[in-house]
């Protein structure tokens, strides 16, 4: 079984900035500290936020889902603005999935140079005999990230900060 959800915001800050965020480690601080209800903990095994980097993430107990997992980002595109990431143990694996797959993307607002849109999709593949772990995914996680990160950057972008 395979599946896709995906969701966006709107930004008003120009899509460099908010790429700058989305590129970086600092993006797991701010969510950390911003959604303690949804990530209790997010530790760097290794890396430096580029691809390659893994994470291991934590969950708060009683919640849907996994306890905790480690993704992999593998891809950071600073060009097209993409970042993706892939459960590489635990979590999602542990339930039927074969993939479990997060991408950010920023993308300029055309016309309007100082906002842009933050979308984040969530790719999936199960094991027919697990299709009914198929109700664990969900973009709401990440779309709460983004509506953090959004008002980080509004919050601390300014016009003065080109």
């Amino acid at each position: 079984m395979v599946g896709r959800v995906s969701e966006e915001i709107e930004v008003k800050v120009p899509a460099a900035q908010a790429w700058k965020l989305y590129s970086s480690l600092q993006l797991a601080k701010i969510v950390g500290e911003a959604l303690p209800n949804i990530i209790s903990k997010i530790d760097v095994v290794q890396g430096d936020g580029s691809a390659g980097t893994i994470l291991h993430l934590f969950f708060p107990p009683g919640r849907a889902g996994p306890s905790s997992y480690k993704e992999k980002f593998t891809v950071v595109d600073d060009e097209r603005r993409v970042k993706e990431t892939e459960v590489v143990e635990g979590g999602f694996l542990d339930l039927g999935f074969t993939l479990y797959r997060v991408r950010f993307e920023v993308v300029e607002k055309e016309g309007k140079e100082e906002e842009c849109v933050t979308r984040s999709t969530v790719e999936y593949e199960l094991k027919e005999e697990a299709a009914a772990n198929a109700a664990l995914v969900s973009i709401e996680p990440l779309v709460a990230v983004m509506k953090s990160a959004a008002e980080y950057l509004t919050k601390n972008y300014s016009t003065t900060n080109n």
